[in-house]
């Protein structure tokens, strides 16, 4: 018995352009929502992973990975507005699970509950929901140190009660050492516009090369169509 084995491929012009542009278009994607997510607290830049199979099987070949490198770091005046000098996540528990996010924008409710804007809890290291041992008259006298501890001013005792450390975490769940916690400070994106701007123009002119492409194999093709019509 004789077993034939091998890869045998052949590619028609246009579908190849056509997948060339789809993975462009979504490339292309990724870039925009980069663009508008710049003044957004909390966003991280996606990036555009192309593999190489990507010519080959297209948009399945394409994936994204996110930079998560610190974005810029702002005064906002607020107590309960948490940022991070280092990599790391705060933890919010949604309805679907646990959230990791860079938005430190809290607040709380009438029973000292640390909330999301979203109105989630805000984990501790130990898993649970932050809440202060005494709800304060105001904002102001919530405390929370570089490591994350969070304390409030108890006017009885005239001393800091603390509530726990905040649930820091890197983007596999280990708990982070020291992520360098700024009371105060929102971190806004991690995008500059003019790198995003420069990613543009290569991904444009590949796309137009894939059109131009299709546009010739498509008249090509018609030209075809009309000579074996008028052979008949």
């Amino acid at each position: 018995m004789q077993i034939n084995g091998g890869i045998r491929f052949c590619e028609p012009g246009m579908r190849s352009s056509i997948r060339a542009m789809h993975v462009q278009s979504e490339i292309l994607g990724m870039i925009n929502e980069n663009v508008e997510g710049f003044d957004k607290v909390g966003f991280q830049r996606r990036e555009p992973v192309v593999s190489t199979m990507t010519e080959f099987i297209g948009v399945h070949g394409l994936s994204t990975t996110i930079d998560d490198q610190v974005g810029r770091i702002m005064v906002s005046n607020n107590p309960l507005d948490i940022a991070m000098a280092t990599k790391g996540y705060f933890q919010i528990q949604t309805p679907n699970g646990v959230k990791l996010t860079r938005d430190g924008r809290f607040k709380l409710d009438k029973a000292g509950n640390l909330l999301s804007l979203e109105d989630f809890p805000v984990l501790s290291d130990a898993g649970l929901p932050i809440t202060l041992p005494v709800v304060p008259d105001n904002i102001d006298k919530v405390v929370v140190d570089v490591k994350g501890k969070v304390s409030v001013y108890d006017k009885n005792t005239n001393q800091l009660a603390d509530a726990g450390y905040l649930g820091i975490v890197d983007a596999n769940g280990m708990a982070v050492i020291n992520p360098e916690v700024k009371q105060g400070y929102n971190e806004y994106s991690n995008v500059t516009i003019q790198n995003e701007f420069l990613a543009v123009k290569p991904v444009v002119r590949n796309f137009e090369a894939n059109r131009q492409i299709f546009l010739i194999e498509s008249s090509n093709l018609q030209k075809v169509i009309s000579q074996l019509g008028s052979a008949s």
